[in-house]
């Protein structure tokens, strides 16, 4: 065990985990289940779930019971702002008419593209914080302002959502430089037409889900270094939220709305978090295990009460 109580031993063991299981998914899991069952898909996605708990259980007895409880406290959150990603990359796949047996495909190059560009933004991150501290409690006020925008858009949003590509600066700018066909059907990722490369529409999707995702990074990154400023919990705890996506996306695809309450539980997290990092300046501090208490009942409690008000609603 003394082998992994160092970071880099434990950093290597998160690289190796996450290349063999993108080997399985890629050469299994998309050959043998090309579009997942919602059995497949649960079945996957407590794999990853228990494969991060896992690694927090391998930090508990390499780093101690306060490391340990950082890395499920940023999970559980990193986990939970996932549903959003989900219901946007639904809306994405929807707009541009991506056939159901292409989506594994799509979500998997995406989602690999996301864990790069987060990669780049923690060590960005990372590098700021530790050069300027007062950071922290600016992300504090970034997570409070996030939090009572989210309250605001789900207490007064009654419309469906929809998605609008001409508002994403890199669809604008993909579309000046390239030229994208429309045919989904074909598996190429280009091909010449009339001396013409033209490109795969779903070459396109997956730059706008792997992109997309560094808004929400905007809004969970800063949520947890306000957990933790190791690198090692905030790097995990990403990599491991993230990696789950693309099966929580196949389990929750046509559950996402039965929800309709954990963006409020979402919300008062955020905000639970961003006061936590400001009461820092007055050396009042919340531990880690009350952190993730109230972590775990809220979203608990924002999963069941959703759940109990659409069987009221029915009867």
């Amino acid at each position: 065990m003394s082998f992994f109580t160092s970071s880099y031993s434990l950093f290597g063991l998160l690289g190796l985990t996450l290349g063999v299981f993108l080997l399985l998914d890629l050469f299994y899991f998309q050959r043998k289940y090309p579009i997942p069952s919602y059995r497949s898909a649960i079945l996957q996605t407590a794999v990853w779930f228990l494969v991060a708990l896992g690694f927090g259980i391998l930090l508990y007895f390499t780093k101690g019971s306060i490391i340990s409880t950082q890395f499920v406290s940023a999970y559980l959150m990193e986990w939970s702002l996932s549903a959003d990603n989900i219901f946007v990359f639904l809306l994405i796949l929807q707009y541009f008419q991506i056939p159901n047996q292409q989506h594994p495909k799509v979500l998997f190059w995406g989602i690999l593209g996301a864990i790069l560009f987060r990669a780049v933004f923690i060590g960005l991150g990372s590098t700021l914080v530790a050069h300027f501290h007062v950071l922290l409690y600016v992300f504090g006020g970034i997570l409070i302002f996030t939090g009572y925008k989210i309250w605001r858009e789900t207490m007064g949003a009654e419309e469906e959502k929809s998605y609008s590509p001409d508002k994403n600066l890199v669809y604008k700018w993909l579309q000046k430089r390239m030229s994208f066909s429309t045919d989904t059907a074909n598996p190429n990722w280009w091909w010449k037409e009339n001396g013409q490369k033209i490109y795969s529409p779903l070459l396109l999707v997956i730059c706008l889900i792997a992109t997309t995702d560094i808004l929400f990074a905007i809004d969970s990154i800063p949520a947890v270094f306000a957990i933790s400023q190791s690198k090692l919990v905030i790097y995990s705890s990403n990599i491991f939220a993230v990696m789950g996506l693309r099966s929580l996306f196949f389990a929750l695809s046509t559950l996402i709305k039965r929800f309709s309450y954990l963006q409020q539980g979402i919300s008062f997290i955020l905000v639970f978090i961003g006061s936590k990092m400001l009461l820092e300046l007055f050396e009042l501090h919340i531990s880690a295990p009350i952190s993730l208490l109230i972590i775990v009942l809220v979203l608990g409690g924002s999963l069941v009460f959703s759940i109990w008000k659409e069987g009221q609603e029915k009867k």
